[in-house]
């Protein structure tokens, strides 16, 4: 089935009149773009990271923009063209609403449910891994690569964020293939996807602790591993702050061979002095989202907390370091 995607630019006033507006001729199930909200989630939630792109602030600018479908058909375009003379209507009694410029994108349901996946392709990461999207499986150059040796870590991009193309995870997979030898019980401390402990088991280690403070870990996680073939008793997820929480610490327990920590430089500077406590004797701390202009600024931290950091890696304005 074909649809029309329509967009009404307006501003940060206009977008409750807008609304109205369609409301009044039968048009629910909005999408709204507000620059006002944008901004505010960024500055209430700064904690979480320490890059915006700019592209996407810019895109931001001084939009205030309501989305919303109707059938490419006969009903659908007269429902277009009342929204077109209630547009006009409302142009001419208000000035303070913004361009109200409407305009229009042809889509198929197809579009929506599968055009997503032409930016996933098989990725190799340094000498043995080989993430692979789930769909990608069967393609004759991931069999090929898989026949050479290369270790695979399947997904399903669509589950979540933390699929291996950001420069940060692709460090942390790489210090994880260079140090993984084989029994080794990890630690993944903001695990999102669970992409860095299942690749962990990939690779050898005996089991993997997950935790993220976002309850969609539980759901996305257990299913990523399960493309792997890794189970609960191997495999636990657990949603908490061990920042915060001290029962959430309690229940990662410690002596973990590895710990790994893919976030963003505050957090990283907070579990600084408390990391020892879930490592074993002579374990490892993998950090990274250490955007460049901070990685000196948490490179002191973990000094400072007793960690000697033994190797530092950097790609793409972004830093990792394999601490002891």
């Amino acid at each position: 089935m074909k649809w029309l995607e329509l967009h009404i630019d307006t501003n940060h006033g206009g977008l409750e009149t807008v609304e109205t507006l369609l409301s009044t001729l039968g048009i629910d199930g909005l999408v709204i773009d507000d620059e006002e909200e944008f901004q505010d989630f960024l500055e209430n939630n700064h904690q979480y990271w320490d890059y915006v792109d700019e592209d996407l602030e810019q895109s931001m600018r001084g939009k205030s923009r309501v989305t919303f479908y109707l059938p490419a058909d006969e009903t659908g375009f007269s429902k277009m063209g009342q929204v077109r003379i209630a547009l006009a209507k409302l142009k001419q009694e208000r000035s303070d609403c913004g361009s109200l410029l409407m305009t229009l994108e042809n889509l198929e349901d197809a579009d929506w449910e599968n055009n997503w996946k032409q930016y996933y392709k098989p990725m190799e990461i340094g000498e043995r891994l080989l993430v692979i999207p789930q769909w990608l499986q069967s393609e004759p150059k991931v069999k090929k690569l898989l026949s050479q040796g290369r270790v695979p870590l399947i997904l399903d991009p669509g589950l979540t964020f933390g699929t291996g193309s950001h420069a940060t995870t692709r460090l942390c997979l790489t210090a994880l293939e260079q140090h993984i030898r084989g029994g080794e019980r990890v630690l993944d401390l903001g695990c999102g996807s669970g992409i860095l402990s299942i690749a962990a088991l990939r690779l050898g280690a005996a089991s993997a602790t997950a935790v993220d403070i976002d309850d969609k870990c539980l759901t996305v996680a257990y299913e990523n591993a399960a493309l792997n073939g890794i189970g609960k008793d191997t495999y636990t997820v657990l949603v908490g702050d061990v920042l915060s929480d001290e029962t959430a610490r309690r229940q990662v327990g410690g002596g973990y061979q590895i710990v790994v920590a893919n976030i963003v430089a505050d957090v990283i500077k907070g579990l600084a002095p408390m990391v020892r406590s879930f490592l074993a004797e002579g374990g490892l701390f993998l950090c990274s989202g250490i955007i460049d202009d901070r990685a000196e600024e948490v490179a002191d931290a973990l000094r400072a907390a007793g960690l000697e950091i033994l190797e530092t890696r950097s790609a793409e304005g972004w830093f990792s370091y394999l601490c002891r």
